[in-house]
């Protein structure tokens, strides 16, 4: 369970975001993807950091295998492996051309994202509410801005068609 808070930390969801943010501009060559993905990862840190300041909960005193300092609600390491698993997901989804392919990315980032929840629950520095609210305030980023993104990619898809028949 250490391994999987060591893997949801903050310094290792860094090294991993800047690690993918160059292999997703050396091979896919999709910038849009590439702000989309910063967004999402830099957006779910800095509403963790909001939300932790409007609520002020303590974290559990109770059995700790492990220390942590600052707010309980909501988790960080659990609303960083959302954003960061769900956005790669969400991108490598669409440059995997097979169905095995696709089954393998969805049920990987699945299970990082919860096995990240778990493990601070197990290793008692957080509630599960925590972990539930993390997940929520997450999603609500993670659908907004894929929201924003494909509106944007059919928008410029649309002026492109106009373009082309003018």
């Amino acid at each position: 369970m250490k391994c999987f808070t060591f893997i949801g930390s903050t310094p290792v969801v860094i090294v991993i975001t800047l690690c993918c943010l160059f292999l997703f501009f050396k091979y896919l060559h999709h910038r849009l993807e590439l702000v989309l993905f910063a967004a999402l990862v830099a957006g779910t840190a800095i509403l963790n950091q909001l939300l932790k300041i409007s609520f002020h909960r303590d974290r559990p005193s109770l059995h700790r295998l492990i220390q942590e300092t600052g707010y309980s609600f909501p988790s960080g390491h659990s609303m960083e492996a959302f954003a960061l698993y769900a956005a790669l997901a969400f991108l490598l989804w669409r440059h995997v051309p097979t169905r095995s392919g696709r089954t393998a990315v969805i049920l990987t980032s699945i299970s990082m994202i919860l096995m990240i929840g778990i493990s601070r629950i197990y290793l008692g520095v957080h509630y599960p509410s925590d972990i539930v609210g993390a997940y929520f305030a997450s999603g609500f980023w993670f659908t907004f801005s894929v929201w924003i993104f494909q509106w944007y990619m059919e928008n410029q898809s649309k002026r492109s068609s106009n373009r082309a028949i003018t």
